[in-house]
């Protein structure tokens, strides 16, 4: 047979699949019980799960939830948080707990052998935790310095801005709690979160593994049984604004190198109809690195290592927004391309072949994440709270398959929706702003701490006289949420700079340097292990004051940096 290797060979026949039915009960506090019985290995997943999470936070304790969930393994009424992970690492298993926007989980894992000891712990920490005021207070100032991080982290700036936009006065809108918002914690009100939140008739239990049902059923009884039922908190949420036309947000990060954009609407919650044609339309438009936006905005066009696109679909609404981090320079182009894309898809039918290729995708890699015990209990989880039908997870392929060209158009003109996005930009917005304001109708601008700042501030004419920029500057620079300490000579003549950087790697010069308006931009190269190193300044001077950031190929990021001159 002659072997023909211009054409790709055809596709293998699906894996086969298939997911052990689940017993299903509800014990009479209200407490449902889920168990699957996987026997590939003497291994067991167990999840409780409790059907509120951070959205149902009442908007005075901001944070409390996931302080609730981080606190109920640092120590109970028989075990210090030491003696616990002690316990839990004697026995080789595992016991956390997390919160999410919908969901409150306590998660755990275990030999089967070991399945009554690890239903006692999880029982332990949700009726006897303590919140002792030591961990509680190492709580606090750990989540304070996370805090002052993430706000170096162009993503989250941008996550922030994009859900104050779609979500509005829906607790969605908010994506973190403040410092404020932790220092305020306290063991009382802890404990009354969890008398509130952590009540049977509002939440599952979940086993997946070696499991003897009958066995843990009577477990289960012994340590649950006497939970009394309470008052399911279902809040009242605020709708989301609609949005009527397009809108610019840019959070300012003076001097950085790159843009991170993010373009974003409303979709659809994880149980609506629509889930699997948006799914296989997301995969075609920017999924992933064969999708369109990639291929456009990467392979093309060059300004990006990644775009993509996102469908990010929560118990109650969800979105769709796609997502690139571009070189400054391009920001404007960058646009272009994404609505150029954006509009195709709803305009143009979608080829048969992009449409083979999601779906051989989606179908493929959906039982390789069934493979282990920890991929299939989150598809089980995934199912249960989320309301989804019993057979989801055996119909999946098929509801892939079963998506077409047309409704593939139809929910691309539903859910995609050019003209009312909100589009926000993290990066140097002096230079983005002539670059980006003509794609929307209205234009605001932050700084990284959610500080709205006038337009007018931004708007640099070409012919701005050139800020007095010279002199020694000292420099804190922001290295993994700790300052360093560097410094910085100038030497102004008119709106050319030079200078030296003096840093812990060692004295760069800084040449063919310029200043707009108050804007800086230089360059300092230095050398190191033999090699001459690049670092990228760029700033915005305010009298004896300068903020902006120092770039370069050997740093993880933009670092950002205030500074002060001398005199």
């Amino acid at each position: 047979m002659t072997l023909d290797r211009t054409r790709p060979p055809e596709p293998l026949e699906p894996m086969p699949f298939g997911v052990p039915a689940a017993f299903r009960t509800t014990m009479p506090n209200g407490l449902r019980v889920v168990i699957v019985d996987d026997e590939r290995i003497p291994l067991c997943n167990y999840r409780l799960v409790f059907l509120t999470g951070d959205a149902n936070e009442p908007r005075n304790e901001i944070g409390i939830n996931s302080a609730l969930a981080s606190m109920l393994t640092e120590g109970t009424e028989n075990h210090s948080s030491r003696e616990l992970a002690e316990k839990i690492e004697r026995l080789g298993a595992s016991l956390s707990a997390s919160s999410g926007d919908d969901f409150t989980f306590i998660s755990a894992s275990a030999l089967s052998m070991y399945s009554a000891d690890i239903i006692e712990l999880i029982a332990e920490v949700v009726f006897a935790s303590t919140f002792p005021e030591s961990e509680l207070d190492l709580y606090r100032r750990n989540t304070i310095e996370g805090l002052k991080f993430q706000r170096s982290q162009p993503s989250f700036l941008a996550n922030e801005q994009v859900a104050r936009l779609l979500y509005g006065e829906h607790p969605y809108a908010t994506t973190s709690p403040k410092p404020a918002d932790i220092e305020r914690l306290t063991r009382e009100a802890l404990a009354a979160a969890r008398r509130r939140e952590f009540v049977p008739n509002n939440a599952v239990f979940i086993a997946v593994g070696d499991v003897r049902k009958d066995e843990l059923l009577l477990q289960l009884e012994d340590h649950f049984g006497d939970w009394e039922a309470g008052d399911r908190h279902m809040h009242e949420f605020a709708a989301p604004p609609v949005r009527a036309a397009k809108s610019l947000t840019i959070v300012d990060r003076p001097g950085s190198a790159q843009a991170n954009i993010v373009i974003a609407n409303r979709a659809i919650p994880r149980n609506h109809k629509d889930y699997f044609p948006l799914l296989v339309m997301n995969q075609v438009l920017g999924a992933g690195a064969s999708s369109r936006v990639f291929m456009n905005l990467r392979e093309e066009k060059g300004y990006t290592y990644g775009a993509y696109t996102r469908l990010d679909t929560k118990r109650f609404d969800g979105s769709i927004e796609a997502t690139a981090e571009v070189r400054t320079a391009v920001t404007g182009d960058s646009l272009k391309e994404f609505f150029y894309e954006l509009n195709r898809i709803r305009d143009e039918r979608v080829l048969e072949e992009e449409i083979d290729d999601a779906k051989n995708y989606l179908t493929g890699v959906f039982p390789i994440r069934a493979e282990t015990q920890e991929g299939l209990t989150s598809l089980v989880v995934s199912q249960e709270l989320y309301g989804l039908p019993h057979d989801y997870l055996e119909t999946y392929r098929q509801n892939i398959e079963a998506v077409t060209a047309d409704d593939i158009q139809r929910v691309a003109n539903e859910y995609i929706r050019p003209g009312e996005v909100a589009i926000v930009i993290v990066g140097d917005a002096a230079e983005i702003l002539p670059q980006a304001r003509g794609w929307a109708d209205s234009v605001e601008i932050f700084d990284k701490d959610g500080n709205e700042r006038p337009v007018s501030e931004y708007e640099i004419s070409a012919e701005a006289e050139a800020a007095d920029v010279s002199g020694e500057w000292t420099l804190a620079l922001n290295f993994m949420g700790s300052d360093v300490e560097i410094k910085m000579h100038l030497e102004q003549d008119g709106s050319s700079v030079s200078g030296k950087l003096v840093t812990m790697l060692g004295e760069g010069t800084i040449s063919g340097g310029r200043v707009q308006g108050s804007k800086i931009s230089a360059t300092a190269v230095t050398e190191l292990q033999g090699q001459e190193v690049e670092f990228a300044i760029t700033g915005i001077a305010d009298g004896g004051s300068m903020a902006g950031a120092i770039t370069s190929a050997m740093l993880p990021g933009d670092l950002e940096f205030k500074g002060t001159r001398a005199g």
